[in-house]
Formats: structure tokens, C-alpha cells, sequence
């Protein structure tokens, strides 16, 4: 086997989080057939507990801290400097000594996840480098800009437009550039018409033996309860801006027909924003050990996400558990679902009520359209085939 530099802006395990889900089934992939040097950073004091598992799977691993306090502080002299605010914030002088001593003991094989860790291999030569951009991170400091006040639409139309000048020049210097889905990877390519040739895609994939409704899981919810269920990371601003919309504008249209509807909110690290809306109709369960109890028992699976990139996993791994999903359409981008029959697509408050209280009303056509989504997802959203892009890039 060869040697190859994988490096993540975040510790690939365990797979409980969008970018985590990715970077996890790409390193275990990748480990099949190379000696996995793997650099990362961690964030979450708890995810320490998880290093012995990556050392099972790589070669050599370096885990770097990642205090956030200290991560701002940074930010801070990038913006006196001209920087995008990303780049200072990951930037660590044990882990650049750590990949330049990888790269000099003849590594010449190197996968970027997140392009915040590009800055550690830039000026390397004679190396085959493959950037996974999963998606246009600038592009989301873009759409969060008109949701702040001043000064922080200053500041984050200012990230946008430095974020995407950077992601341009790595693009330019590396070899291959992917992205999550044929619709994000065009748009890239729109961006920056200078790399078009190199820029290329796979979709993430879903484990659907894992997300399968063939498990029985208990109900993790009073028995006389209708249940919505949401899943994510509720720390992340798009998860929080998607529930407080959807409690507040949506929810109480249905709970006047149907009162004893809930909306269970599934994900670590709630927001204050996430805690306030429990109570009158909404649950928050904080991180759970399994998110599969709560979709196996939903009566239906939201997406309402207002601001997004990419493919949404929650939305896959609803589809996977044979679940009827409702979602906005920025939830769908990338993803090849009929609308109709497969999944409902509504953006306004009004329009996603209606379609919700139909399905609820009619559980045959839930069940049905839940296992016209397992079907598409089986089909065109499994881990193996989607992977085969990389190889190719890497040979």
C-alpha cells in the first residue's frame, strides 16, 4: 500500500454530523487501500474518547485542540490583516509541523477535506492533491449576510466574498476539486470558470442497513402523541433558523387541527434559541445515542431548512428509514427525489402546513411515499458506487 495525507477540519468520528457522516465513510473508504495519515481537528471535548478508533483505521493519526475562544481571537487579527475569518481560526502550528514532516518523508498523495485545511498544503509540489469542498461554504456566509443586523451583515458579505476568493485559488492549485452534488458542483463552476475542467462531485450516500426500517426500535414517545421529528446539529445557525421558522409559523396551522401533533427536535448541542421553543406542542431532546427510534415512530420527517448547501443527510437518512419527508426546496437541493411521490416540496409556511395535515390525515400515503423514497435512495444514494469517483481521481 501507498501512503496518503488525508487532513479534516474536523475529527471524522463518530459519524453524528453532517460533515462528519462524509469525512468518516471517505477515510474508511480510503483506508481500504491506502496507509491513512489523517490530521484533524477536535472541537467537542468528547470526541477525545474516539481517537483509539481512528488509530484502528489509519496508519498515523495527529488530533490537534481546537478551542473556539482562541479560534475567535484568531479570526480577530485575520480581519485586521484582510483574511476570510476561516483561515485564522484553523490555523495551528503543531499541525503544520505534522504534515510537513508527513510530506517529507515522501507522501504524494493528499486529501483536503474542508477547504480551511488547504492552507497546510498549498505550496507542496510534486503531489497529487484532491480537494473535497463537500460545498460552497462562501456561498453560505452569503445567505446568512441579509439574516444579521449590522455590523454582522458587514462582516459576513465581507467572509463571503474572501471565503470565495480563497476557495478559487485552492481550486486553482489542486489537482481535483469535488463537491456534494451536480447542482453545487456547476455552481462552482459558475464561480470559477478559471478551474471548470477540474471540478467534478459525489453525492453522499446513506448506510441503508443502518437507516433501515426493518430494525424495531421502542417508541421514544408517549404512545398518544403524532410526531414530527426534525434531526441535526442544533448549535448550527441554518438547523436553528429552520425550527424556530417552522414552531412559529408552521406548527401552530397544524395543532389547531390536530392538537395532540408534536414536533420533536433531535440533535446535540441545542441553541438557546432551540431550548426556548420547548413547550406548546415542541420537544427538545438534546443529543440522543440513537436517532433512529425517533424516525422509525415519526409521522412524518420536516426539512424546513432556509438556508443550505449541498445534501442535506437528514433528509437521506428519513428517505433511507422509509419515512415521508417535508422539505423546502433549499433541504432537496442535490437531491434527485420526485416531488409528489417520493418526497413534498413547500417554502412557504401556509403551503407545507396543508401538504403536512393531508399526509397526516392519510397514513396510507405516508407509508406509500416513504417507500417510494427508500427505493431512491437505495438506488442512487449508497456509499460504495459514489466513492468510486475518488479513486479515480487519486490514481
Amino acid at each position: 500500500m501507498e501512503d496518503l495525507l488525508f487532513l479534516a477540519h474536523r475529527i471524522p468520528y463518530p459519524p453524528d454530523k453532517g460533515d462528519k457522516i462524509r469525512s468518516w465513510h471517505m477515510l474508511r473508504h480510503l483506508a481500504e487501500n491506502w496507509r491513512v495519515h489523517l490530521g484533524a481537528f477536535v472541537d467537542d471535548p468528547a470526541d477525545w474518547n474516539h481517537a483509539a478508533m481512528l488509530e484502528r483505521v489509519c496508519a498515523d493519526v495527529c488530533l490537534r485542540p481546537l478551542h473556539p475562544p482562541s479560534g475567535k481571537l484568531r479570526s480577530l487579527i485575520g480581519l485586521a490583516m484582510g483574511q476570510p475569518l476561516t483561515l485564522p481560526y484553523y490555523q495551528d502550528r503543531g499541525m503544520d509541523r505534522w504534515v510537513r514532516a508527513r510530506l517529507d518523508s515522501g507522501i504524494r498523495a493528499v486529501v483536503v477535506y474542508s477547504s480551511a485545511m488547504a492552507q497546510f498544503v498549498m505550496e507542496v509540489e510534486d503531489t497529487r492533491r484532491v480537494m473535497d469542498f463537500v460545498d460552497i461554504d462562501s456561498d453560505k456566509w452569503r445567505q446568512y449576510a441579509p439574516t444579521k443586523p449590522w455590523p454582522l451583515s458587514w462582516l459576513y458579505a465581507r467572509e463571503a466574498r474572501l471565503l470565495l476568493e480563497w476557495e478559487r485559488r485552492v481550486a486553482r492549485a489542486f489537482d481535483a476539486s469535488l463537491f456534494v452534488s451536480a447542482a453545487e458542483a456547476q455552481d462552482f463552476r459558475r464561480l470559477a470558470p478559471e478551474s471548470s475542467g477540474k471540478v467534478g462531485f459525489f453525492n453522499n450516500g446513506v448506510d441503508t442497513d443502518y437507516f433501515s426500517p426493518a430494525h424495531a426500535f421502542g417508541r421514544p414517545f408517549p404512545a398518544d402523541d403524532r410526531a414530527l421529528v426534525f434531526t441535526g446539529a442544533m448549535d448550527y445557525w441554518p438547523n436553528v433558523d429552520a425550527v424556530t421558522w417552522f414552531a412559529r409559523q408552521v406548527l401552530p396551522l397544524l395543532r389547531r387541527h390536530l392538537p395532540g401533533l408534536r414536533l420533536y427536535i433531535v440533535g446535540s448541542r441545542p441553541a438557546p434559541a432551540v431550548r426556548d421553543l420547548a413547550g406548546d406542542g415542541v420537544e427538545v431532546t438534546g443529543r440522543v445515542p440513537d436517532v433512529r427510534p425517533y424516525l422509525a415512530h415519526a409521522d412524518a420527517v420536516v426539512a424546513p431548512l432556509r438556508i443550505a448547501r449541498g445534501i442535506q443527510n437528514k433528509v437521506l437518512e428519513g428517505m433511507s428509514m422509509a419515512k415521508a419527508v417535508v422539505a423546502t426546496p433549499q433541504a432537496l437541493e442535490g437531491i434527485a427525489a420526485r416531488p409528489g411521490e417520493e418526497v413534498l416540496v413547500a417554502e412557504d409556511a401556509g403551503t407545507q402546513a396543508d401538504m403536512l395535515l393531508s399526509l397526516l390525515r392519510e397514513p396510507a400515503r405516508a407509508m406509500a411515499m416513504g417507500e417510494a423514497a427508500r427505493r431512491r435512495v437505495t438506488a442512487d444514494y449508497t456509499w460504495g458506487p459514489n466513492l468510486d469517483r475518488l479513486d479515480a481521481l487519486l490514481k
